[in-house]
């Protein structure tokens, strides 16, 4: 009978269990052989990532988009969007300009000259300013100031009467319901006067604090030499503020 060999390498004529040491042929590999290290196991491959930043503006991006959707830069040609041009719109998408605000026109209008009579009574160290056609400011407003601008106050007068040092910065107020005016002095320097036009200078100034209704064909007095005028605007007047 032919010898086989037992897993520890011994020659043995028994084919079940070996001669010498008894193990049985068919059992495991000897302890040289189990020494053998198993093959490694390689490491699983890392997730490929699903965002990217976009070199612009930094913000998230899909890796598979092809514009940032924040700034619009393109991951495909590494550039920004060209700006848009108005040749770029067609006529159905361009949007036409918005139309003017229309300006309002102004129903009365006040009338700012030079008087050399009130001049003459005032007794003022300036010199009169020589007169002329007068001044005409449109009264867009119902309640308008008369007096001289002030920054440093933040006066602004809608009936400036800068040149008229004899004027205080408030002077007067102007106020109307759209058909009848009033007048009343603000605690002025020097007082609001108001007498018509056919009578002589007014002496006795409008009362601080109370309105005085404007006649037709009265006049306004203040300062050194200005007088104003309240009126209806004509029709060419209106046709020049539009």
């Amino acid at each position: 009978m032919s010898a086989v060999t037992c897993p520890s390498g011994h020659p043995s004529t028994s084919t079940d269990y070996c001669d010498v040491c008894g193990l049985p042929i068919g059992a495991a590999a000897t302890p040289a052989a189990a020494a053998v290290p198993a093959p490694a196991v390689a490491a699983p491959a890392p997730a490929a990532p699903t965002t990217q930043a976009c070199p612009n503006c930094s913000e998230s991006a899909a890796v598979d988009a092809l514009f940032c959707e924040s700034c619009g830069y393109d991951f495909t040609t590494g550039t920004m969007p060209r700006p848009a041009s108005s040749l770029d719109l067609g006529p159905s998408t361009a949007q036409p300009p918005l139309p003017p605000a229309p300006q309002e026109v102004a129903e009365w209008v006040v009338e700012r000259w030079v008087d050399p009579d009130w001049y003459a009574v005032q007794q003022s160290d300036d010199p009169c300013p020589s007169p002329g056609l007068p001044v005409v400011v449109p009264l867009t407003e119902k309640s308008v100031l008369v007096g001289r601008p002030s920054r440093s106050r933040g006066i602004s007068p809608e009936v400036d009467c800068g040149d008229d040092t004899g004027v205080s910065r408030r002077q007067a107020q102007l106020t109307t319901d759209g058909q009848r005016w009033w007048v009343e002095d603000l605690q002025s320097s020097n007082g609001t006067f108001v007498g018509p036009a056919s009578g002589p200078l007014p002496e006795d100034p409008v009362p601080p604090g109370q309105r005085r209704e404007l006649d037709a064909d009265d006049r306004i007095y203040v300062g050194a030499w200005t007088r104003l005028v309240v009126r209806k605007a004509t029709p060419e007047e209106q046709a020049g503020q539009a």
